[in-house]
Parts: structure tokens; C-alpha cells; sequence
């Protein structure tokens, strides 16, 4: 039975076939779908049942490997969609494969995200906007989503260049040892076509790619000279910069972490 809201009963809501389960007999009434592998297009529809799914935080992808099942959470933030980094928890019922969801992030995949956080809470989100069709995004890409084993979540930023004047910027990236010894690219061949830059926000490899910590990354947060440039760019924050700046100037730069990060699915 059902109640108004003026407390009359309703008219009882009827379900048929008396064999049918509680359970969708009650996702009957809520407008929820039942348990199941979802697809990209189900999230491209975005009905109001997937809606309420992912806002509740319970549809995941999911990959599987001789190492075992890892999941990411697909979150939904101002009409958005954010994969985060795959990571070994428990997987809610409703998943995708992770190779679908993957299947659409080449080569439209342009903007990624870092979770910047210190003193035991999230400051804010940076998002990045990357340059297409070039190795040092691809590999961007693949530690943002952990599509590799390996991510940025939970590394530490590591030194600030220049702290104070122009040309200041952070470096990042150590996915192996987190002190600046390691980041080792993913990608066999990171040579490409890269611009050059000179404001702030803009993000790049540290030092030539195809060196040995060429995972690792700056980003810049004050503007250099006229007559001077950053090699490298491979993207620039487009959200954020406020956040990168605060961490800039937080007392040890080497206590805050990227605590989360991804990309946002171009659905």
C-alpha cells in the first residue's frame, strides 16, 4: 500500500505474477534496475535510474587481469562524468568493463583531473586540459587511471622551483618511490611534437622526454618572462590553479598528496 502526502491511502500499486522476487518487485516501484553489467551507452543515456546509481556512488568499472579484479568509481560532478583510478576494493553490483570505458577515452580523452590534498583533507580539484595525440598525455592518461598497475593517487608532490618569483612551479609524479628517484615512463617512445610555454598553469615533463623519471610532471603557477620559455607542455590547468598555488605555499610542499585523480569521460 502507498500513503499520500496527506496520509489517505492509496491505491495499492499491483505486481503481478506473485512468483516474481521481492526484490525487483520493489525495483518495480522505485524505478530501480536490477542488478547487471550496465554499458557505455547506458551512461551516455544517462536515464534517471543510472542517474541515481552513479550519484549513490555504486557503478564501477572494472578490469580483471591475472592479478585480479581492480574497480574505478564513476562519479558524476556538474554534468560530468569522472572515472577515478582503478584500485583493488569491493565492486558494487552495477559495473562496465573497463576496456569499454576505455574504448572511448582515445584519442578524445582531454581532460584529466588530480585531487590535491594536506593536513588530512581534500583541498580542491585540479583539472587539466591535455593536448591531444601526444605520448606525454597518453602516458598522463594511463597513471590518472591506474589502466597499467600504476597510478598518481596517493603520491606526493615533490619540490617547488623558484618559489616566490617568476617561473615558479611544482614537480610531481613519482608513481614508484614518491621522493623523486622514480616515475619511469609507461610508454616505450615519448618523443613527439610539443609546444612551448610560458604562463601559468601549464603543465610539463620534467626534463626531456625519454629520460629515466620522465613519468614524473611540473606545473607551472607564476608566469616566466618575455623571453623565456617551458618546453614540453603537454596540457594546462584549465580549473584549479588557485589549489596548486595554496599547496605552493603550504610549509612542506612534501605533505601534500594527490589523493585522487582521472579523467572525465567524453560521453
Amino acid at each position: 500500500m502507498m500513503t499520500t502526502e496527506t496520509g489517505a491511502t492509496a491505491e495499492p500499486v499491483y505486481l503481478g505474477d506473485t512468483a516474481t522476487s521481492i526484490m525487483k518487485k520493489v525495483q518495480e516501484i522505485t524505478g530501480e534496475i536490477p542488478q547487471k553489467q550496465l554499458t557505455v551507452e547506458d551512461l551516455r543515456r544517462m536515464r534517471e535510474p543510472i542517474k541515481r546509481l552513479v550519484e549513490a556512488g555504486r557503478v564501477v568499472a572494472v578490469q580483471e587481469d591475472q592479478d585480479g579484479r581492480r574497480s574505478a568509481r564513476i562519479t558524476l560532478q556538474d554534468g560530468q562524468l569522472y572515472l577515478h583510478a582503478l584500485l583493488r576494493q569491493p565492486t558494487p553490483a552495477h559495473t562496465l568493463q573497463e576496456s569499454e570505458v576505455v574504448g572511448v577515452l582515445e584519442p578524445s580523452c582531454t581532460l584529466a583531473f588530480l585531487d590535491l590534498g594536506w593536513a588530512g583533507s581534500t583541498r580542491g580539484r585540479v583539472t587539466i586540459r591535455l593536448t591531444p595525440d601526444t605520448p606525454l598525455a597518453r602516458q598522463f592518461v594511463l597513471l590518472c587511471t591506474g589502466q597499467r598497475g600504476h597510478t598518481y593517487r596517493n603520491t606526493k608532490l615533490l619540490v617547488v622551483v623558484d618559489k616566490g618569483h617568476p617561473g615558479e612551479c611544482v614537480g610531481a609524479g613519482d608513481y614508484e618511490s614518491n621522493d623523486g628517484k622514480g616515475g619511469a615512463p609507461l610508454l616505450p617512445d615519448l618523443k613527439g611534437q610539443y609546444r612551448e610555454s610560458r604562463q601559468a598553469g601549464a603543465v610539463l615533463a620534467m626534463g626531456r622526454p625519454g629520460n629515466p623519471r620522465c613519468a614524473q610532471f611540473a606545473i607551472t603557477t607564476r608566469d616566466l618572462p618575455d623571453d623565456d620559455q617551458w618546453s614540453y607542455a603537454f596540457g594546462d590547468v584549465v580549473s584549479g590553479l588557485d589549489v596548486v598555488r595554496a599547496a605552493v605555499n603550504h610549509s612542506d610542499i612534501r605533505e601534500v598528496t594527490v589523493v585522487d585523480c582521472g579523467v572525465v569521460l567524453p560521453l
